[in-house]
Formats: structure tokens, C-alpha cells, sequence
């Protein structure tokens, strides 16, 4: 089936399902960008930024096939960042109000935030947080903590302050998977690692427990701190608050963790008159997207590693982009980077919680390139970059990390989920055959053997050796102090410092700062900053191919093999409305579940 077939087939399924009108204004607004309203010029003077938080933050520019949603480019962090920076110095700029409360928000993008915000107000903008409530049934605590950077926090009269602390819970599986027959034969290095204890213990490790209470304890501290810097109380008395929450409106007002109720309205009102005359809003995202890039200046490459580390291409979600950090794209990208001459510098930023150790290396190979050929790297680390994710930005010149960032996890857990005593009680028999005396080692359908288990044990000293060593060789620490940090332990970001898995603490701006150091740019001098490589359409990308008769190459068979998926799910509704076209377990980096309840 030809591409152009199966686009025809997914276009005439999607007809019979939404109808022409919607269509064809997808295919314009996604594929061609027609339909995006015409951003208007920023204001000459007076002008208010307002920022939207109810939707979440994108870490990047969408590359998948739809990188446009119906009114534009959606907002990344990089754009508030950016955007907050310029606006700080733009004497059109007045102040900034920001509607928070709800949508998901982790603890390093808060802090991300936070210090945008801050920066901002210290070239004398104003700043005002408005909030319907704060978690409405649920926890508050990040969007709270975000709002305690702003000079003014306004509360609906109707809403709440839900700040209670953090909290995290997670299943331990043995006695289920017992009760159904089933055994996991995992092992992991060493006692803080945790993944395989899920599976094969009751209840939480104390050596579990003791690791994830220290990391909550720092992100609660990281809060208080964050309230009594507002001035209004001491970080004493604001760990006493959050013990006593969640607070009514007027019981917040009172303890002075909001400073006025009122409706959105009259926070418009209030901010119109603080403005001056003309007072205009202006969306942050269509700020950011007004700023361009200088020409003819030092260039800094933004490389991104988001997601599972993994050796799949292609992605698990090629159609809207990748959810995956592949092996082959991020080493590709920091390698094209790393050769471009026109590149003075890298920031390499990680979100990931780990995956393939292979996968890891692979990108670690290209980090450790880099370094030996003088070109600097630096990482910069989102809400998690633990296990395979720390691994990888082991070799960096330095690392970055949010105070909150989940950072470490050096170690590894491997092995397999055996189903045989499930299909003994399900009177399920499994037989065949086998060519090779280990053939079936990784097979689901039984135990392992002694030495099935032996090499395991093998497989995973390699791993944690190997991990330890490359760590210790890449952060000039001596092993002994590797050893002592590693062990599987996951630490914050300010944990991570003060044991010297970071060099610093902060987000994009102290990356592309240090950047800049290690390729001697003056502080004065522009630079501009691009994803490298730039994203593209892949269906765009497939088109001119599919028109030009050009090669497809694997990551667009992978993306064509959605598509082809899709056209099968559409067929019976094509029919009825007449003819279309007439046609094993690996070691594993992984760190332990995330916390809840942020």
C-alpha cells in the first residue's frame, strides 16, 4: 500500500468520523499551520504577561506529526524561561500575573519556575499569583509552593489552601503473585535500589524507607524554606503550617499565606490600575514566541534525553512524538552536535527515571566523545535523572540539577516474571523445543536454573561495576565515595550536591551560564540557543520523501507503520461509506517509584 493510499484512507476515515469541516481544519492547523491566529505585536507600553498553568508545561516543541495544536505551539519550559528573562529587561513589560492552582506540576519545574519569577521581579516587575483554590481535592503543595515566589498570592473566597506535605505509597506484589502462581526472580544492586523489592517483598524495606523519608523530608524542607522567604514567617513556623493544613480561604488569609481574596475580576481590575493606562495582557507563550534568535553569533545546542532510556527507534508514540529517550536519536544528536563546528557548547537536558543499560552506554559512548574532544556538554536535569538517566550525564563538564530533582539511583535490578505455577493452576501446559542449551534461559514459563541464576549474578556485578566506575571517572570522585553514595540511593537535587553528584544547582539559565563559561564566550555577547537538531513534521518529513521517491529510513517506516495501523482501524468505516483505495528482559537502570501526591 502506497503512503500516499494509506494518508488517503486515514482522511476519508476521519471524514466518516468527525466530519469534512473539522478535518480539513486539522490538516490545515497541524499540517500547514493556516488556520493558527495571527499572533498580534507586543503592546508599545503597559503591557501585563499572563501565564496559564491549568495545562502542563511541555519540556520541548512537539516534534511529532501534529506539532501545532488548534491556536499555535504550545508553551515549553525553555519559552516561560526565556521569555521571563527578556521581559525582565523590556521596559514594555510591567508585571506579570500568572493563574495557578491546578494541573500537574513536579517539584523541579516549580523550582524552574520559582527562580524565573523571582529574577523577574528583581528588575522591578511586578508579579501576581491567582488561585480558584489550590488542589481543588487534593493536594496543593507545588502549585502553592510556585505562588510563594510572586509579591502578591490572591485566593478565590470559595477556595482552599491544600498544602499538607508529600507523601508516597507504593505496592509490594509477593503474596498476589503467590497467591497466583507466579514468581518473580529479580535481584537488583544493591539494597537501596528497590525496584525488584516490589515484587518480591510484603511491605517496604527498612533501608527503602529510610532512602525515599530523606528524600521527602528534603523536598518539605525545600517548601518551607520557599514560604519564609515571602518574609511573613520563619521556615520554623512554616513546616508548623503545613502540619496544620489544608487551610479554608479565610483561615489562610489569617495565617498569612494568602494576601487577598477576591475573584478573578477583581484581580483584573486591581492589575489594570497597577499597569496604567492602556494596560494590555499579553500571553507569556506569545512573547516568547516574538523574540528571535540573532544571527551571526556563537551558537549553544540544546540536545534532549526525555523519557525511558531505550534502544527502540521509532518511539512507542511515533505519531505525536517521541516518548522515549532512544539510543540512537539522542547519541546521533549529541554526536552531530559534537562535530559541528559552528556549535560552541551543548546543554544536555535529562528527564528520566533510566531503562536499557545498553541503551545508556550507547548515549553515555557520545557524552564521554565529547569531553575527550574538548567540546563542552553540560547537563541539565529535570524532575527525575536517576539510573540510566544519571548514567548518562555522568561524563558531562557539569551537572545541573533543581534542588528537588530526583538525581542517583546508581544501580541496577534485573531478571523475569515466571507464570508456570499460574498455568499449572490454570491447567495451561506449555512444551516445544529448543536448538541451544540456553535458549530458553530468559522464558517466562520457568524457573531459572543454578546457573541461569549464576549468570544473572554476573550480568548485574558487570553492570554495577561498570556504573560505579563511570561515575567515579567522570565526576573525579575516588570510588570508595562513589560506592558510598550509590548502592542504589536516589537523592534531591541538594542532597546530590553536598555528596558531589551536581556541580550546581538551577535550571536552563545556570546551564546555558556555565555553557557559555566553557567555551570562553563573554558574559556580553550574544549566543543563540536552538534545539539541535531542530524538530520536524515527521509526516511532513515522509511526504517529501513519498514525493520525491526518496529513501524512507527506519524512523519513518516506524511512523508509516502507525499510520498503516491506523488505516486498519479505519477500514469498516470506509467501507460503509464506500471503496477508499480498494486495498526478553535485559538489565535494567531504573529508579524506584516516583513520590505522589505533588
Amino acid at each position: 500500500m502506497s503512503v500516499l493510499r494509506v494518508l488517503r484512507k486515514i482522511v476519508v476515515g476521519l471524514f466518516a468520523i468527525v466530519g469534512g469541516f473539522v478535518v480539513v481544519g486539522f490538516i490545515a492547523a497541524f499540517w500547514l499551520g493556516s488556520l493558527a491566529p495571527e499572533r498580534k505585536p507586543v503592546p508599545d507600553r503597559n503591557a501585563v504577561l499572563t501565564l496559564e498553568l491549568g495545562q502542563p508545561i511541555k519540556e520541548r516543541a512537539q516534534g511529532g506529526a501534529f506539532p501545532f495544536g488548534p491556536f499555535g505551539r504550545a508553551t515549553t519550559l525553555r519559552d516561560l524561561v526565556t521569555g521571563l528573562e527578556a521581559a525582565a529587561e523590556d521596559e514594555r513589560i510591567k508585571g506579570l500575573v500568572v493563574h495557578v492552582g491546578s494541573g500537574p506540576l513536579g517539584m523541579a519545574y516549580t523550582q524552574e519556575i520559582r527562580d524565573a519569577v523571582k529574577e523577574f521581579r528583581s528588575k522591578g516587575k511586578f508579579a501576581v499569583a491567582f488561585a480558584e483554590t489550590f488542589g481543588e481535592a487534593g493536594n496543593g503543595n507545588t502549585h502553592y509552593y510556585l505562588a510563594t515566589a510572586f509579591e502578591e498570592i490572591w485566593l478565590q473566597p470559595s477556595g482552599d489552601v491544600n498544602l499538607t506535605g508529600f507523601a508516597l505509597e507504593q505496592p509490594f506484589l509477593v503474596d498476589t503473585l503467590t497467591a497466583m502462581g507466579v514468581t518473580a526472580q529479580l535481584d537488583q544492586r544493591e539494597e537501596y535500589k528497590g525496584l525488584a523489592d516490589t515484587f518480591t517483598k510484603s511491605s517496604m524495606p527498612a533501608p527503602i524507607r529510610e532512602n525515599l523519608q530523606r528524600l521527602m523530608d528534603s523536598w518539605l524542607e525545600q517548601v518551607a524554606q520557599g514560604m519564609a522567604e515571602r518574609g511573613k514567617f520563619d521556615a520554623a513556623a512554616a513546616r508548623g503550617l503545613i502540619d496544620r493544613g489544608p487551610f479554608l480561604a479565610a483561615q489562610a488569609q489569617s495565617a498569612k499565606l494568602v494576601d487577598r481574596l477576591g475573584y478573578w475580576d477583581e484581580l483584573t481590575q486591581a492589575i489594570d490600575d497597577r499597569a496604567g493606562e492602556g494596560a494590555t495582557w499579553f500571553p507569556l507563550h506569545d512573547y516568547a514566541a516574538s523574540l528571535e534568535q540573532p544571527e551571526g553569533v556563537d551558537r549553544i545546542a540544546v540536545v534532549y534525553g526525555l523519557g525511558p532510556v531505550t534502544l527502540v527507534t521509532g518511539g512507542q508514540d511515533a505519531l505525536f512524538g517521541p516518548a522515549l529517550m532512544e539510543s540512537s536519536a539522542v547519541a546521533s544528536a549529541i554526536r552531530d552536535a559534537v562535530d559541528d563546528p559552528a556549535i560552541r557548547a551543548i546543554v544536555f537536558r535529562v528527564d528520566s527515571p533510566g531503562g536499557s543499560y545498553v541503551a545508556s552506554d550507547t548515549i553515555w559512548r557520545e557524552v564521554q566523545r565529547a569531553r575527550d574532544l574538548g567540546k563542552p556538554i553540560i547537563v541539565s536535569m529535570g524532575e527525575v535523572a536517576a539510573s540510566g538517566g544519571y548514567f548518562v550525564a555522568a561524563p558531562a563538564a557539569k551537572i545541573v540539577a533543581q534542588p528537588a530533582t530526583i538525581t542517583g539511583s546508581i544501580g541496577v535490578a534485573s531478571g523475569k516474571v515466571v507464570f508456570a505455577g499460574l498455568w499449572d493452576i490454570l491447567r495451561l501446559h506449555w512444551d516445544g523445543v529448543k536448538a541451544g542449551a540456553n535458549a530458553d534461559l530468559d522464558s517466562p514459563h520457568r524457573l531459572y536454573t543454578a546457573e541461569g541464576w549464576n549468570r544473572l549474578q554476573g550480568a548485574l556485578d558487570r553492570v554495577y561495576t561498570d556504573f560505579t566506575q563511570k561515575v567515579a571517572a567522570g565526576r573525579n570522585l575516588s570510588i570508595d565515595k562513589v560506592r558510598n553514595v550509590a548502592k542504589g540511593q536516589v537523592w534531591s537535587g541538594r542532597d546530590a550536591r553536598e555528596r558531589g553528584l551536581v556541580d550546581e544547582l538551577g535550571g536552563y539559565s545556570v546551564a546555558i551560564r556555565l555553557a557559555r563559561e566553557a567555551a570562553k564566550i563573554p558574559p556580553a555577547a550574544r549566543v543563540s540557543v536552538e534545539e539541535y537538531p531542530p524538530p520536524e513534521s515527521p509526516l511532513e518529513r515522509l511526504f517529501e520523501q513519498a514525493m520525491s521517491g526518496g529513501e524512507v529510513r527506519a524512523a519513518e517506516a516506524q511512523r508509516l507503520s502507525t499510520l498503516l495501523r491506523i488505516a486498519d482501524w479505519l477500514e469498516p468505516i470506509v467501507a460503509a461509506i464506500g471503496p477508499a483505495d480498494g486495498s526478553a528482559a535485559a538489565p535494567r537502570l531504573v529508579a524506584p517509584v516516583q513520590p505522589i501526591g505533588n
